[in-house]
Parts: structure tokens; C-alpha cells; sequence
């Protein structure tokens, strides 16, 4: 198969049928390299619901999406063959099945040797993400958290797994190694100041939208750990941006970072192995002028970058 995209130059980008970036649509045996799936579920939201339309709307826009990086001086569809493989199966009214669904889909890509980005949905479906990435390489990942909140909570209304928990089962499973874990983009009042006791007492490294605005964004980006070895996911929650780039989430916290800045961090991240990532918490029924959306697909095209590294 032919993984290019579609020619805005010879059939105009408001038309076709819609795929993540234009490109071809797969079957999960293709010869494909790196899957884009679609994971429309978001029982796992504590305020405002829709991130389950997502995949959709973000089909819609990455018709804008051009496969040359400028400040790259790379082609990411001549050198990695892309597809859209579809939505991967999900039960509205029931996370358990949901979970299970994704753990089996992402592990069957993973066995055929793929990589993927996942296009949620909200946050809590990273768990079951990881899961099934840690499960087909027995190794606790590194992971690289964009994101507004800790996701460290604890349960809330008894409730064990939420978006804002998915952080906490991935250490306490085992999952991510949290020495290795880096959160970006932190800011906003907390519920109470134990929040931060879990991200103390593991080590991870959360760094704050201050540390970028008050020492300058050149000297945050000279301080980013090397992950240049090691296993390594990105999930990126798009609240991590602030309202102002991105309306339409579920949980939005005033005080966030430009598009710009995640352009610069994502370009300036060392990863030698990407082995998966997700893009999270838009939440189209909020999206004015679809501006959120259209963050997210170019978040989506700085990570398809990354993947390059081989």
C-alpha cells in the first residue's frame, strides 16, 4: 500500500472522506509502521463529558495537516508509513469492558511490532494504553506527561479509575518507572496540599508552567532530561495548554502554556525509542472555531517526528 496522503492540490482538504491526516486507511495486519487509532470513550470524566468525539473532529481537521516539518527539514510520510486504522473498540456505559477492549486492542498492534498514537478520548484511557505497552515489553516505561494536573488523585466517589488517576495506577502497577517520569505544563490550586505527597514520595519530576515563564522557555527547554535511552511513551493531555489555545477540554486551568511553547519542548525532546502516545481531553462541544482541535493535530504531527528516530 501506498501510505501518502491524499493531494490538497488535487482534491481540495474540505473534501473526501476523512482520515487522520489524509492518509490511507489499514487493516491492523498491514504492512503499515505506526498505527493512528481513535479511542472515543470518556466514562472517566469528572466534569465536562465529550472527549468520546474527539477522534472524529480531529479526522476533520488534520485535512489541514502537511507531512514536511519546516524546522525539521524532514518528511514524516517519506519516512514512516502511516495509517489510520479506525477506532478501536469501546463500551460507553461500562469502563471495565472499555478497558479490557483497549488492552486487547493496543497488545494485538503491538504483537504484529507497530507503533501507535491514540487519539482519545479522556485521560483515563492512558492506563489501559500502557498496560498492554508494558505487557509486550516487560519493562517499566519512561513517560513524558503534558497535563495541567498531577493525575495522581486518589478515588473519588469511591471510584478507584478516573482521568484523574491514571498516573497513580501506572506507578503503583508498575507500569512506568516514575524516576523517569517527566510532567509538564503543572499549574492551578489543588484540592489539598497532600496532592503532592504521591509525586514526593516517588520521585517524579513535575515541573510547573513557572519554571518555563520565570527562567525563559530557551533555559526550561536546556534542562530536559536526556531520554535518549530506555523504553519511552508520551501522553499529552491538551488542557496542559492554556484555555485561551485550548477552550474545549473537560477540565480547563487558566495560567497554561502557548501552543508555541509545546512546539519547542516537543522539538527539543531527546527520545530514542518511542514506542507509543496518546493525545487526550478534547472535547469538541467546547472547541470554539475548532482551535483545540486544531492544537491537537499539530501535537499529533510533532509526535509522528519523534517517531522517526529509529
Amino acid at each position: 500500500m501506498d501510505y501518502q496522503q491524499l493531494s490538497g492540490r488535487e482534491f481540495p482538504r474540505y473534501s473526501a472522506i476523512k482520515t487522520f491526516f489524509r492518509l490511507p486507511f489499514a487493516e491492523l495486519t498491514d504492512d503499515y509502521e505506526v498505527g493512528i487509532v481513535g479511542v472515543p470513550y470518556d466514562g472517566g470524566v469528572s466534569y465536562r463529558p465529550g472527549a468520546r468525539f474527539a477522534p472524529t473532529q480531529i479526522r476533520e481537521l488534520s485535512s489541514l495537516g502537511r507531512g514536511f516539518h519546516w524546522s525539521r527539514s524532514l518528511h514524516i510520510f517519506e519516512q514512516l508509513k502511516v495509517a489510520d486504522l479506525g477506532d478501536c473498540p469501546t463500551v460507553p456505559i461500562d469502563q471495565l469492558q472499555t478497558y479490557q477492549k483497549i488492552e486487547k486492542y493496543f497488545s494485538s498492534l503491538l504483537a504484529l511490532k507497530k507503533k501507535f498514537i491514540a487519539v482519545g478520548g479522556d485521560h483515563s484511557v492512558t492506563l489501559p494504553l500502557l498496560r498492554s505497552v508494558y505487557k509486550f515489553y516487560q519493562n517499566p516505561l519512561q513517560l513524558i506527561h503534558f497535563d495541567a494536573h498531577l493525575d495522581t488523585y486518589p478515588a473519588a466517589w469511591n471510584c478507584e479509575y478516573h482521568h484523574g488517576a491514571f498516573l497513580r495506577h501506572a506507578v503503583e502497577e508498575g507500569l512506568i518507572n516514575p524516576q523517569k517520569t517527566l510532567q509538564i505544563g503543572l499549574r492551578g490550586p489543588l484540592a489539598q496540599g497532600s496532592d503532592l505527597d504521591f509525586v514526593k514520595k516517588h520521585g517524579l519530576l513535575s515541573t510547573t508552567v513557572d519554571d518555563i515563564r520565570i527562567s525563559g522557555l530557551e533555559k526550561f527547554i536546556s534542562t530536559l532530561p536526556d531520554f535518549s535511552s530506555g523504553l519511552t511513551y508520551i501522553t499529552f493531555d491538551i488542557d496542559c495548554l492554556d484555555p485561551a489555545y485550548a477552550p474545549g477540554t473537560g477540565t480547563p486551568v487558566v495560567g497554561g502554556l502557548t501552543t508555541y511553547e509545546t512546539q519547542r519542548i516537543l522539538r527539543a525532546l531527546k527520545i530514542k525509542s518511542l514506542v507509543g502516545a496518546d493525545l487526550v481531553e478534547i472535547c469538541p462541544a467546547y472547541d470554539h472555531g475548532a482551535i483545540t482541535s486544531l492544537a491537537g493535530v499539530d501535537v499529533l504531527f510533532e509526535i509522528l517526528c519523534l517517531l522517526t528516530s529509529k
